[in-house]
């Protein structure tokens, strides 16, 4: 059986925030661990049919880009669970949510910068 190993290192601050998010991946090509801003792991317990979620974000990650990762995170999650249950229907329903929050997210942001420039 092969094994592979993902390393994650968080660096904090003082008041124990995000600083630095590292990752690297045994079976990555990349030699060298990876940056994050952002990061959003899920396991499945089994035993207590419950998900167990770590979710952590630096400081320097903005507003905008958590909108893209939302919604990257969203459609490839549909894309996810049509592979796993072969549920068509319900994964494009998931697509069509992310579209949507992602449109109603960028509407926002548009808006803020507006109402920011009248100030």
């Amino acid at each position: 059986m092969q094994k592979s190993t993902i390393t994650i290192d968080v660096m904090l601050d003082p008041d124990k925030i995000p600083q630095q998010i590292n990752w690297k991946a045994s079976d990555s090509s990349a030699d060298m661990q990876q940056k994050s801003k952002a990061m959003c792991l899920a396991f499945w317990d089994g035993a207590d049919k419950s998900a167990l979620r770590i979710d952590l974000w630096t400081k320097d990650m903005m507003v905008d880009e958590m909108g893209d990762f939302f919604y990257q995170m969203m459609m490839t999650m549909a894309d996810t669970f049509q592979r796993a249950t072969k549920n068509n229907t319900l994964s494009e329903e998931m697509k069509t949510f992310a579209k949507d929050f992602y449109k109603k997210f960028r509407d926002d942001m548009i808006n803020e910068e507006k109402n920011n420039e009248i100030k």
